[in-house]
């Protein structure tokens, strides 16, 4: 896989304002480019990450600067590289492919870890809210600095498509076609409640020090143990007994009384550890903030969903909604439920159900699903 190189792209006309009030001097977003422009500048498709990916959507980046520690070895290859490519779903030879860190992140673009300019120290607690707006409004202007009007496509899986779907409604007029993979209109109740229960995960970690604790050891019981709430709505449970291995490993540095009894426990402790290495606590919090209180209609400055969609059918958008029969993160509902709004908007919209065993991780497991129908919409 060839090499793949990191871009930065800054906004320093400060102070850059956020919706929920805070604000930051500059803003710097991590991003990664596959194929060419085009003359005309538009060609180009706008990818969005899930909640835990990142920008190196395809090739192999074995460094980014500036993230230390957490761009561990199996972050190094693309997590789209099965879509990614000429010929592929999303064929570089024909279109070119933009996809950025999410502000608030941890793999370069300005986030909790970053230096405060006014304080010299990370931003850590201090760093504000983040809304699926405030991705939308910087991406906006990255496409701008790369001379990009409007777009062929946006693209966006899990908590991406949120993001995905804030970017068609806030700009309408730059937006052809959009895919929504495994996502939804508003955060569902279940959902707010099982990200709230990752927060205090990491809020009552001891080492949390209200977000402040880049001098200290962090809060990595606290991270891993909302790794492990999330894991389970990521996976079909009836996936963890082939992916958990036989032997148990018992974790005497984390648990002092109770002892892991089997390889289900073995396994969940295994990737809420894992995920410590690569993933930083205030990311996290602030994605699965985002994501928490997501309502399309209001990241769009919109009254009701009618009048939120009615901006894509009034810019002739073509929608393609992907559901996955057996996930448990975004269950097919929430798709349902955003096409119901598409269509009563008149927007196009294509609506297709995957029928897989992997849950909601089947859109980076399971490409042939997937390539036939997107590859079906660019190609329009």
């Amino acid at each position: 896989m060839e090499d793949t190189q990191t871009r930065f792209f800054t906004l320093e006309d400060g102070p850059i304002r956020l919706r929920d009030g805070g604000e930051l001097p500059s803003v710097t977003l991590a991003y990664e480019t596959w194929g060419e422009l085009n003359a005309g500048g538009t060609n180009a498709i706008l990818l969005f990450h899930a909640l835990s990916g990142s920008h190196h959507a395809c090739g192999h980046t074995p460094a980014i600067p500036g993230t230390g520690e957490l761009w561990q070895p199996e972050m190094h290859e693309g997590w789209w590289n099965d879509l990614i490519g000429p010929g592929k779903a999303l064929d570089t030879s024909k279109h070119f492919i933009v996809c950025a860190n999410y502000l608030g992140g941890c793999y370069g673009s300005t986030g909790p870890a970053s230096a405060n300019p006014a304080t010299g120290k990370p931003y850590g607690s201090a760093f504000p809210h983040v809304a699926a707006a405030d991705q939308a409004e910087l991406q906006a202007k990255l496409l701008d600095h790369l001379g990009i009007g409007t777009l062929h496509a946006v693209i966006g899986p899990s908590v991406g498509g949120l993001v995905a779907t804030t970017f068609a409604t806030r700009f309408p007029d730059r937006v052809k076609n959009v895919i929504s993979i495994a996502a939804g209109y508003k955060t569902t109740v279940l959902n707010r409640l099982i990200l709230f229960e990752q927060i205090l995960a990491i809020e009552n970690d001891p080492h949390f020090n209200g977000g402040d604790y880049y001098d200290g050891p962090g809060p990595l019981y606290g991270l891993a143990l909302a790794r492990m709430i999330s894991h389970k709505t990521f996976v079909h449970l009836d996936a963890f007994e082939r992916r958990a291995r036989r032997d148990v490993v018992q974790s005497d540095d984390i648990l002092a009384w109770y002892r892991v009894r089997d390889q289900f426990q073995s396994y969940m402790l295994h990737q809420g550890k894992k995920f410590t290495k690569r993933f930083d606590a205030n990311t996290y919090l602030r994605i699965i903030d985002m994501w928490s209180r997501f309502d399309g209609a209001s990241e769009g400055d919109a009254e009701t969903p009618q009048e939120l969609f009615t901006r894509c059918a009034k810019a002739g958008q073509k929608w393609l909604v992907f559901s996955i029969d057996s996930d448990f993160c975004f269950y097919p509902e929430e798709q349902t439920d955003l096409v119901k709004h598409l269509e009563q908007a008149g927007v196009d919209v294509m609506h297709l159900t995957v029928h897989s065993e992997k849950g909601h991780d089947s859109f980076l497991l399971e490409p042939d699903y997937y390539t036939p129908h997107i590859s079906w919409v660019l190609g329009q």
